[in-house]
């Protein structure tokens, strides 16, 4: 049997069968786009920018943190600063401190980003987005009020100096805070600070005038006592202008040179 002729008729009746419309968006360089694309078959006839619906923005921001977790959005430094204080806590303390790794913050994203979600599906930029004021939402209340006591942002060391504790990475079950801070600030020191109420020890690296590491220790007293010495004999005669005292309990800390001060 053969086959009908093709004709004109049918030969547009297929085309427009084949024709098609549609709108994709997505959340990339951290803002949602869209374009709209008109289709033969497989082929692309035209590509158009479009402003995505608001059902669209949140379908592609949704896509996108499915992908890549919240690094779509990014991280600021005072974001990334909170959320480590608060993984520290929930590991030492458990509840009512909130479990901040990737997979729990996404599977609670509706009850701390929703706002910036909806404004990501808007087309508001990333770079206007600063997820440390979001992480606040889950503080637990009234535990809250305690965050700077149990893991402070900084630490008063015997100098004066008020100095960053830098908290372990989220994802590091062992981790420890760590202050870095020059060996001459820390003179006199004889009782570790311990945070978390206690629990956790901060690890020192006390580092040379040059700030480079000369130590590593969580027993200030032992240091003292004990390996001091050796850093001192080895450092004295190359940083000249700061004191290395034979005795390190009785003398002043000083973040200055023996000049200065």
């Amino acid at each position: 049997r053969s086959a009908a002729p093709l004709t004109a008729d049918t030969a547009e009746a297929a085309a427009r069968h084949l024709l098609s419309d549609t709108i994709e968006a997505k959340f990339s360089q951290g803002r949602v786009t869209a374009r709209k694309e008109r289709r033969l078959g497989a082929i692309i006839l035209s590509s158009t920018p479009v402003r995505p619906s608001a059902a669209e923005g949140r379908a592609a921001v949704a896509r996108a943190l499915g992908k890549e977790g919240l690094g779509a959005i990014g991280w600021s430094t005072a974001a990334d600063a909170l959320r480590r204080r608060l993984a520290l806590l929930h590991r030492e303390l458990g509840d009512p401190w909130p479990d901040v790794s990737g997979p729990a913050l996404l599977a609670r994203l509706d009850e701390w980003l929703a706002p910036e979600l909806e404004a990501l599906a808007g087309g508001a930029a990333t770079s206007a987005i600063d997820l440390a004021d979001p992480l606040r939402r889950l503080l637990p209340w009234p535990d809250a009020a305690r965050l700077g006591e149990l893991a402070p942002e900084r630490l008063e060391v015997p100098s004066g100096s008020w100095v960053r504790i830098d908290y372990p990475d989220v994802e590091d079950d062992g981790g420890r805070p760590v202050v870095a801070v020059k060996l001459q600030e820390c003179f006199g020191w004889d009782q570790t600070p311990q945070l978390v109420g206690g629990r956790v020890p901060v690890l020192f690296h006390l580092l040379s005038p040059a700030r480079r590491p000369l130590a590593v220790t969580d027993d200030l007293a032992s240091f003292w006592s004990g390996p001091y010495a050796q850093v001192r004999a080895e450092m004295r005669g190359r940083y000249p202008r700061h004191p290395w005292p034979e005795d390190p309990w009785t003398a002043p800390a000083t973040s200055r040179t023996k000049k200065r001060s």
